[in-house]
């Protein structure tokens, strides 16, 4: 659903199954922002998102954690990950546009300083 709502806006979405196509598919295209699901096959998302930021070719994007894990610490360990923002599922796609907007605006804005 995200996706089709991002695509329908004009932008270009790269979807991985699991964690380690994740890894993969961000490290060849070098997305802008990276919305990552936490809950995936064969590699969860903190661990895609720990391997993401310790590559110099991923490291500064931005990572925009969405999941239905709505604990403190669960959180928390996102965060830690390398997480550059978190957002509950379920959400409005338009909220997920706007997050991710406002991550790569930050992103662009620090790499302009």
């Amino acid at each position: 659903m995200y996706a089709s709502y991002f695509a329908a806006h004009g932008i270009r979405v790269f979807m991985a199954g699991d964690g380690v196509n994740a890894v993969h598919i961000a490290q060849e295209m070098r997305p802008d922002v990276i919305v990552m699901d936490l809950s995936l096959p064969s590699l969860n998302g903190w661990e895609a998102t720990r391997r993401l930021k310790h590559d110099v070719r991923t490291a500064r994007i931005p990572i925009l954690a969405c999941t239905g894990h709505a604990t403190h610490l669960a959180v928390d360990w996102a965060l830690d990950a390398g997480c550059d923002a978190y957002v509950v599922k379920p959400c409005l796609p338009q909220e997920l546009l706007r997050l991710s907007a406002d991550l790569v605006a930050r992103q662009t804005s620090r790499q302009r300083a």
